[in-house]
Order: C-alpha cells, then sequence, then structure tokens
C-alpha cells in the first residue's frame, strides 16, 4: 500500500511537471535539437520528482530511508545538479562524470564491503552512469532501460524494507515513467546529463548496496545482469569505432540504436527491442538475487549481449584495413570514418579590414 502511495504521487508529479519544465527550458533557450525543439531539461523534472516523494515520505515517517539509502539519495542529488549544469552549458561534460566518480566513492558502504571492493563498486557505479549517459542518443531509450533497471533493484530490496531503497527505487521508476506517459517519440523533452546520470547513478550505488552480503559471484552476476543492455551498447560502440579508426571518445551515430535504424526499425520499434533486451537481464538478475537461479546465470545474459553485439556489427571492408581519416567523408555514410563538422565558406571581406603595421626593434 504504502509502495503504491509513492508510485502515483511520483508519477503524477512527473506527468504533471513535464509541460512546465519544457516551457522552462524553451524560455531559457535550453534546446538540444533546435530543428526539433527538444529540450535535455526532463531529467530534471524525474530527480526533482523523486527528491521530493521520496524526501516528504521520509520527512513524515511513511517510509523511512536507513543510512545507506539516505546516503544514495543525497549523492544522485548532487549527481543529478552536476548533469543540470552541464544540460545548461555551464560546464563541460567532463566534470559530472568526475563528480559521479566522487559521489560514488562518498556513497559506497565501506564498513560492509571492504575498501578494495569498495573501489571496485565504485568504478562500477561511474562506469554504468556513464553508460546511461550514452543511452540518451535515441528518443526514450535511456528512460526506458532506466525504468527496467530501477523496476529490477527495487524488486532486489523488497525483501529487505527497513533499508529503504525499495521505496527510492519505485520513487524513481514511477517518476521515469511520468515522463515516459508525457513524451512519447517525436519526444520533446530528453533525459539529459541531469536525469541519465542521475537514474544509472542511483541504480548502480542502489544495486551495490542491496547486493551486500551475497556471494561475490552472485553479486558480480545480479550487477551485471541489471546494466546488461548498457554494457553492450558501450561494447558496441568501442568496437564499432575501433573497426572504423575512429577516436572512442569522438561521439557519433555508432550506437546500438543507430545501427538498429539503419538497418530499418523505427524509432519506437528501436526502443521496445532495446528495452526488451534490458528487461530480460533485469529478469535474469531478480532471479539471481532472489535464489531462484544460479550466479552462473548471468552467463547466459553475458552471451547474449556478446551475440546481439557480434550480429549487429557493421561489416568489415573488403581489404580488411581501417578506413583512412579524410575531412571530406560524407557525413551519414556508412564507411564515413569520421563525423566532421561541415565547413562553411564565407566570401566577402576578409577578417582584418586595415592594413596591420609591424614593429621591428
Amino acid at each position: 500500500m504504502l509502495y503504491g502511495i509513492i508510485a502515483l504521487a511520483s508519477f503524477v508529479l512527473a506527468a504533471l511537471s513535464a509541460a512546465p519544465v519544457r516551457a522552462a527550458a524553451l524560455r531559457l533557450g535550453v534546446v538540444a535539437r533546435r530543428g526539433r525543439r527538444t529540450t535535455p531539461l526532463g531529467g530534471a523534472g524525474v530527480a526533482l520528482t523523486t527528491g521530493v516523494v521520496i524526501g516528504v515520505a521520509h520527512g513524515t515517517g511513511l517510509m523511512p530511508l536507513g543510512p545507506r539509502a539516505t546516503a544514495v539519495a543525497l549523492a544522485g542529488g548532487a549527481v543529478a545538479v552536476l548533469g543540470l549544469a552541464a544540460d545548461a552549458g555551464w560546464i563541460r561534460r567532463r566534470w559530472p562524470v568526475a563528480g559521479t566518480a566522487v559521489a560514488a566513492a562518498w556513497a559506497i558502504p565501506y564498513e560492509a564491503m571492504g575498501w578494495a571492493t569498495g573501489a571496485v563498486a565504485v568504478c562500477w557505479i561511474t562506469f554504468v552512469a556513464t553508460a546511461f549517459l550514452g543511452l540518451d542518443h535515441a528518443e526514450g531509450l535511456a528512460g526506458a532501460v532506466g525504468l527496467a533497471t530501477a523496476v529490477g533493484v527495487a524488486l532486489c530490496a523488497w525483501s529487505d524494507p527497513g533499508t529503504g531503497f525499495a521505496a527510492l527505487m519505485v520513487a524513481m521508476a514511477a517518476a521515469l515513467l511520468g515522463l515516459l506517459s508525457r513524451d512519447r517519440p517525436p519526444t520533446r523533452l530528453g533525459l539529459g546529463a541531469c536525469g541519465a546520470l542521475s537514474a544509472g547513478f542511483v541504480s548502480a550505488a542502489g544495486a551495490v548496496s542491496v547486493g551486500v552480503g551475497h556471494g561475490p559471484a552472485s553479486a558480480a552476476g545480479v550487477l551485471f545482469s541489471l546494466a546488461a543492455l548498457a554494457v553492450a551498447d558501450v561494447v558496441f560502440v568501442a568496437l564499432t569505432r575501433h573497426r572504423a579508426g575512429r577516436p572512442l571518445l569522438r561521439s557519433g551515430p555508432d550506437h546500438l540504436a543507430h545501427r538498429l535504424r539503419r538497418l530499418g526499425c523505427t524509432t519506437r520499434g528501436t526502443v521496445v527491442l532495446l528495452g526488451t533486451g534490458a528487461l530480460s537481464g533485469v529478469a535474469v538478475a531478480v532471479a539471481v538475487h532472489a535464489g531462484v537461479a544460479g550466479g552462473s546465470a548471468a552467463l547466459w545474459v553475458a552471451g547474449g549481449a556478446a551475440a546481439v553485439v557480434l550480429a549487429l556489427l557493421p561489416p568489415r571492408r573488403a581489404d580488411g584495413r581501417r578506413p583512412r581519416v579524410t575531412p571530406r567523408q560524407r557525413v551519414g555514410s556508412q564507411d564515413a570514418p569520421t563525423f566532421p563538422v561541415r565547413q562553411v565558406r564565407r566570401h566577402g571581406t576578409s577578417q582584418v579590414s586595415t592594413p596591420l603595421r609591424v614593429k621591428n626593434g
């Protein structure tokens, strides 16, 4: 009953805040793709809704959070603020990623995990949050995967309601669902760095804390299965860019969603296919955590993700060599090694209209 109240409140608030958030973002000029009037501040509404609902539930005693869940919630709020600053153009995107690592280092329960395991957990949380940020390139994809992952973590935490992680995940999942219900494709309100980073961070940090006390193999299988789709997307991007001879950190249309779109899938069909893949991994994670399946079940998830990545990889060139990087490659081509900025030739007067005097000595 209490979880239902939290879910309903988060869903309604997120759905009602979608239109005002978009209007405010457009008024401030925070637009991701100006041709379609898309703003990346949808995640701000999700983060604010989750914080308000879970804060009221904790403050009123309706669903108090434990110390670990409180630390994750506060750290997730800090990550959301950094992501919002990046969406608004105040800071570069590398700073929210660095801030995510700091927040993860602060939220890890070292007394229960140990320093060595805690350091590995910090790296994993930062990796998953960054992978969720990479999923924000497609319409509704980051929200759908975040929804599936949050539901999975909530189910894993259901057996231990005293920690408060189940309530936190239910609130975030309902907020994501509220945004998705109001922003069907073609989307006008993306998650942005604020929503994608915070959703990935809270889900990963919550999964790490919930898995404390389980066997190493079981905990590792649960963590990987929960984030299998995000991990597969990162691996696919890395292999695609390496095969094409592009730098790893240079953005371009080479994610799983881009590949599916090139193969003929619709926008909604792409989100459904990838969301179903994420949900399959989440189902295996919940089964492993509950003891219904062994830790080896995660190997099936890894094998399925590897098969999908290898099946969708673009074919190699006939000569087997990497394509040469040239600035005149046609943008959008399958064989284009780079995605250059279009050069604009300016006709008219030169930049310096007055004669320059050079003084020697």
